[in-house]
């Protein structure tokens, strides 16, 4: 599997290009994000959005990127409907309305995406953070999206926003200490290949203590 990893803003997410046809997560910075995009393929040969949940600073540029390249959009079916919604979006703290997405695809849990090469992306609800949050695993290189659910160094995502919840995050985070994890690749920070299943551990126990 073939990661390029970029972060186009202060405040963005990361976006992740796999194997030069899948993007997950776009950030707030379109002109930004474009520009790296285009260093690497022609965006013309993007042919999946996976946005990992429905939070403005994952999903802003998506429409624009979708319109560019004529790729798909892809999310959870749960965090579909919320997508515009300004509040539960997050699209309100940052000041701006919630763009008007309608994603082509709707997840679940157990999905699997194929990505190129023989590798696929399987789709791991992991709710908490957002209801229809998701991580990405791709078993070949033991690699994890963890969006929002997980981070390194054992940290967590919050749950202090609306539609967030802490038991669902804890019992998420479960999910993730059952897989053998090699590189992480978080929604903000810097990736990782340093004891990540050792790390995803603490995650699991900071989730608990908070309960």
């Amino acid at each position: 599997m073939q990661v390029k990893h970029f972060n186009a803003g202060l405040y963005d997410a990361n976006s992740y290009l796999i194997n030069g046809k899948i993007l997950v997560d776009t950030g707030m910075n379109t002109e930004g994000l474009v520009a790296e995009i285009e260093k690497n393929i022609d965006i013309k040969n993007l042919e999946l959005i996976i946005l990992t949940h429905c939070h403005y600073d994952h999903t802003a540029s998506a429409l624009e990127i979708a319109r560019l390249s004529g790729a798909k959009i892809a999310i959870h079916k749960d965090d579909a409907p919320l997508l515009k919604n300004d509040n539960v979006s997050a699209a309100a703290l940052f000041g701006y309305k919630s763009p008007p997405i309608e994603p082509d695809i709707l997840l679940s849990n157990g999905d699997r995406i194929p990505i190129g090469n023989d590798e696929e992306l399987e789709v791991i609800h992991t709710p908490g953070h957002t209801p229809g949050g998701i991580c990405l695993y791709e078993s070949n290189s033991k690699g994890l999206f963890s969006g929002d659910t997980v981070f390194p160094n054992g940290s967590i995502g919050r749950t202090d926003f609306e539609g967030g919840n802490r038991s669902q995050l804890s019992e998420s985070i479960n999910k993730l200490v059952q897989l053998d994890v090699e590189t992480l690749y978080p929604g903000h920070g810097e990736v990782t290949s340093n004891e990540v299943n050792k790390n995803i551990g603490f995650s699991l126990r900071m989730s608990k203590s908070i309960l």
